[in-house]
């Protein structure tokens, strides 16, 4: 029997989604654009890094060759010349949507092909009755945002009056999402949480995906710093999953980050979490060591997404990228004879657009292994051609969606 994993480096995606327009993206290029502006030296930052992209690793393994295919460019200051040794492609979305869950779920067999609901971009922004019955159910003096907002920028304007006037701060994004951030301290966390499990309770009628509780610590704008205790209180899949033909096998899934969370808990045997991408990578090597035969290891690096991609942070996002290049060879050295790993991501999120949102791209299909041989996958319809693969390698059941590789 053999083990898979699954790699979602959230948000890195690689262009030439063919319904971009649609969202308003046509253009977007997360990788390309990284690419391009760390070549032009725009991406250079004293302390963090400088120059061209450095990402051997990543190259080696297809992620340049996919981009190219994906966008039509190869990326600025790549080298084109290195031969993948994996099998590498590119996969469209066709989830209707560029949100955490529709990502997450098509890569694991489930494409969502229904709208979520969404909040406008309007000040106030949520229905007045929600934040009535939100107030009163849980004892409010009320609630601070209501409106369309960055987390760590409306952190550092209302966290102050938050301290002071015990009113959370809920806002949202172009996702289908309410967000509450709160001071760990002076809220609560449990206090928090339990907002939350009423937030979610009361936004269900509206098909709203996600509710997620944004813990803070800090005293001042300055030193404001959202924590690792962050609860994403998702909607849960509305068919069965990748995750749950492997554990209905006798399998074990296991959610290293907030995987657990995006799925709704539902497929998960087992939870571990780190509070940034090397302590997320040593949990990942942690289960490679020890993983079971027909185990399913199933990582989210979330900090390219929040810190950096939302941030709108290029040097930032690029310094992640080299720095999880360098650690890669570790998880190779860590793989088994017939393992396979997938390296992908959920949708994107451009560092050099427009607003703060994620953007509509395809995403990497890199498929590498003791026993991978090099090819290319070519470009593939759907991100459920990933679920697909694992199921067929793992010998379980096949999913509704998708095509093996």
């Amino acid at each position: 029997m053999s083990r898979a994993f699954i790699l979602v480096l959230d948000s890195l995606g690689i262009g030439g989604a063919p319904d971009a327009a649609r969202f308003g993206d046509t253009g977007a290029d997360t990788f390309g654009h990284i690419a391009e502006a760390c070549a032009l030296g725009r991406a250079n930052k004293e302390g963090l890094r400088a120059g061209p992209l450095v990402i051997p690793n990543l190259t080696r393994l297809g992620l340049a060759h996919a981009a190219a295919s994906s966008s039509g460019r190869f990326g600025p200051g790549l080298d084109a010349h290195v031969q993948p040794t994996s099998a590498w492609g590119y996969a469209c979305e066709q989830s209707l949507g560029k949100d955490t869950p529709s990502g997450h779920w098509e890569i694991a067999g489930l494409p969502v092909t229904f709208d979520w609901g969404y909040f406008p971009k309007t000040h106030p922004c949520f229905p007045a009755d929600l934040i009535i019955d939100l107030v009163k159910a849980c004892d409010l003096p009320g609630i601070l945002g209501d409106c369309h907002a960055s987390g760590t920028t409306i952190i550092e304007e209302l966290g102050e009056e938050h301290i002071r006037s015990g009113k959370p701060i809920c806002y949202t994004s172009a996702d289908s999402v309410f967000q509450i951030a709160a001071h760990e301290e002076h809220f609560g966390l449990e206090r928090l949480y339990e907002v939350c499990a009423e937030a979610q309770r009361l936004v269900q009628p509206l098909s709203i995906g996600r509710v997620i509780a944004r813990p803070f610590v800090g005293d001042s704008p300055s030193n404001f710093k959202r924590t690792a205790n962050r609860r994403d209180l998702t909607t849960p899949p509305h068919d069965d999953t990748l995750l749950d033909h492997v554990t209905r096998a006798g399998g074990d899934v296991v959610s290293v980050g907030k995987v657990s969370d995006i799925f709704a808990h539902r497929g998960v045997s087992r939870t571990v979490k780190a509070a940034n991408t090397d302590g997320l990578f040593d949990l990942m090597l942690t289960e490679a060591d020890s993983a079971a035969d027909g185990a399913l290891v199933f990582v989210n690096f979330v900090d390219f997404d929040s810190l950096f991609g939302h941030r709108r942070d290029v040097p930032g996002y690029a310094a992640e990228l080299e720095a999880i290049d360098k650690r890669l060879p570790e998880f190779e050295a860590c793989m088994k004879h017939d393992d396979i790993a997938i390296l992908t991501a959920d949708h994107g999120c451009d560092p050099t657009w427009h607003g703060s949102d994620h953007t509509r791209e395809n995403v990497s299909f890199i498929m590498f292994g003791p026993d991978v041989a090099p090819r290319y996958l070519g470009r593939r319809e759907s991100f459920a051609d990933i679920g697909q693969t694992i199921a067929r390698h793992l010998g379980v059941e096949p999913l509704k969606h998708g095509e093996a590789c």
